[in-house]
């Protein structure tokens, strides 16, 4: 794990001061600014569980990767370091190797089929995946995502258009592989590092929902929307267990309660922001491609995780064959 910086430190300490007077103090982290859904969620559970432990419990919470990236933060989560409740998923595969799956391109091909995955029984089978292995994380709740676009200074409409693109993505084998079959270049990166890297120039394009999209500003730098809607998935709310289990079990009940209750309140907010946010970038400047091939894009994606899964990544074919035959509510 990396050392968390003094000013973190400082952070983490001045938090413990401010709530010197509750029993027990949960900090939450995520990685994107205070006008995003997740972090409006994060207010919410923060003023619920407050409220309903009558003060035994004080949240405090840290946009903006103050505490780090979100491979750092889970470190820290796992290992005791300051954070109780971060906001991953795909990211987890290094604890978790099946939470790979929430990664794979066009596996999901609707909003209603994400529900369908992550509310049923394939969504149980993950969250029970994340309590074993080591991994110790309670799933509190789950934050379905918009679909992820690529964003660029020129349109994608195929994947030709891509071709040798410097494309900033996660640090994910199934990303990067997916966009070297589209014939792009990809570069994973923080998503702090992003806007820097596409203003200098270093990068040329990236892919994100669009929520992230306007928490990162990337419409200052970036000209054109492409709906290549190439991955579709959610991220869980999720507690270290081992800051579950020190609460007594009646917070543990209020904690769970409202993790339940912070998904709803989410997902409203998240409905609200999707309906909203292409007129905003739209109003930012950016020129919106809708007439994107996906069918050619979906094709690549494909051929390049049945390779995988003839590989390394071979014990995702269960959960990838399962997802393909849920059928949408």
């Amino acid at each position: 794990m990396k050392k968390l910086s003094v000013l973190v430190l400082a952070m983490l300490l001045a938090s413990c001061a401010a709530a010197f007077a509750a029993e027990h103090t949960i900090v939450v982290t995520h990685i994107v600014d205070e006008n995003h859904s997740w972090h409006k969620a994060s207010e919410f559970f923060k003023q619920e569980v407050e409220k309903r432990s009558n003060g035994r419990i004080a949240v405090t919470i840290y946009p903006n990767s103050q505490l780090g990236n979100e491979i750092d933060t889970i470190q820290s989560a796992l290992t005791g370091g300051g954070v109780d409740i971060v906001i991953t998923g795909e990211s987890m595969m290094t604890y978790v190797p099946e939470l790979g799956i929430l990664g794979v391109p066009y596996l999901m091909t609707s909003d209603a089929h994400v529900e369908a995955v992550a509310g049923g029984e394939i969504g149980k089978e993950i969250e029970n995946l994340m309590m074993m292995d080591g991994a110790g994380f309670r799933c509190l709740a789950y934050f379905v995502r918009g679909p992820r676009d690529v964003t660029a200074n020129k349109p994608v409409k195929t994947p030709d258009d891509i071709k040798g693109m410097i494309i900033r993505t996660p640090a994910s084998t199934i990303t990067v592989s997916t966009f070297e079959a589209f014939g792009a270049k990809p570069t994973p990166m923080a998503f702090a590092e992003v806007f820097t890297s596409l203003q200098s120039g270093t990068i040329q394009g990236q892919e994100n929902p669009l929520a992230m999209i306007k928490s990162g500003n990337f419409y200052e730098v970036q000209k054109y929307l492409c709906k290549t809607e190439h991955l579709r998935t959610w991220l869980y709310f999720a507690m270290s267990e081992q800051s579950y289990q020190a609460l007594p079990a009646d917070l543990q009940q209020i904690v769970s309660e409202v993790g339940k209750e912070t998904q709803a309140y989410e997902h409203e907010l998240f409905l609200k922001d999707e309906a909203e946010l292409e007129g905003f970038l739209e109003s930012k400047g950016m020129t919106i491609i809708n007439d994107v091939d996906q069918a050619a894009f979906a094709k690549l994606a494909d051929g390049a995780m049945q390779k995988l899964m003839e590989g390394e990544y071979k014990y995702l074919k269960p959960l990838y064959d399962k997802i393909k035959a849920v059928e949408p509510k």
